[in-house]
């Protein structure tokens, strides 16, 4: 049975002379949201989203941005980009890591980061895949949009800086959902939840789960900041 690197006790042999052991390529974000398994085996579970949960490998993997905000941490120079860089695979449903923020945690600029570092995860050749072709890259990174993963603004301002068309129908900001514009207008025109509710036909705890979702996902916590929010990006009717 072969042996991986990591088994031979940091020497790279095998006891004895044998060949020296390959490592099994690391896998990150991007390559999960291209189907990142190694060609011959595409678990169909991670063909979107996140690696598995709970393996070694995956922990081991998910270290770097931990390690990375220390490292920069202890630089003077280098301290201010260390928040920043450690929340580049963070996801605006919360299913990111290492800290696991909700979307009203992540910065406009960690959103940027989030989108740019897959992008160019999947245009990048790996040992176990070759580099996808820009086409493709660019479907996958809208559908991470689509799926509520990354933010929609921040994937089209990444593609656009690649060269990239834009979208035929431009992605809500924030990754909201066509339901959730909609609630956003209404919050923006100041109307309450029972008021939301009748306006969509929708029960009030139903009105209630969206607004809280709306605002999760927008990154405030206030039906005025949400108001802001609307007006700036033209949502506000």
């Amino acid at each position: 049975m072969p042996l991986h690197a990591g088994a031979l006790g940091g020497r790279g042999r095998a006891r004895g002379g044998g060949r020296r052991a390959r490592p099994a390529p690391r896998r990150g974000a991007g390559d999960a949201a291209a189907g990142g398994a190694a060609p011959r085996c595409r678990p169909r579970g991670r063909e979107r989203g996140d690696l598995g949960e709970g393996d070694a490998e995956t922990t081991r993997v998910r270290e770097h941005t931990r390690l990375t905000e220390q490292t920069l941490a202890g630089s003077p120079l280098l301290a201010e980009a260390a928040e920043l860089a450690a929340l580049a695979h963070e996801r605006i449903d919360g299913h990111g890591y290492h800290r696991r923020l909700p979307a009203v945690g992540i910065s406009l600029a960690a959103r940027l980061l989030a989108a740019a570092d897959v992008f160019q995860a999947l245009r990048s050749e790996r040992p176990h895949r070759p580099a996808l072709p820009a086409a493709r890259a660019t479907a996958v990174l809208r559908e991470e949009a689509e799926a509520g993963r990354l933010d929609g603004q921040a994937v089209e301002a990444v593609l656009a800086a690649a060269g990239e068309r834009p979208a035929v129908r431009a992605q809500a900001p924030a990754g909201l959902t066509e339901r959730e514009v909609e609630v956003l207008r209404l919050l923006a025109r100041g109307l309450t939840n029972k008021q939301i509710a009748s306006a969509l036909d929708i029960a009030v705890k139903t009105a209630g789960n969206h607004v809280q979702s709306t605002l999760g996902k927008v990154g405030v916590r206030t039906r005025a900041a949400a108001a802001v929010f609307a007006m700036r990006h033209g949502l506000a009717s």
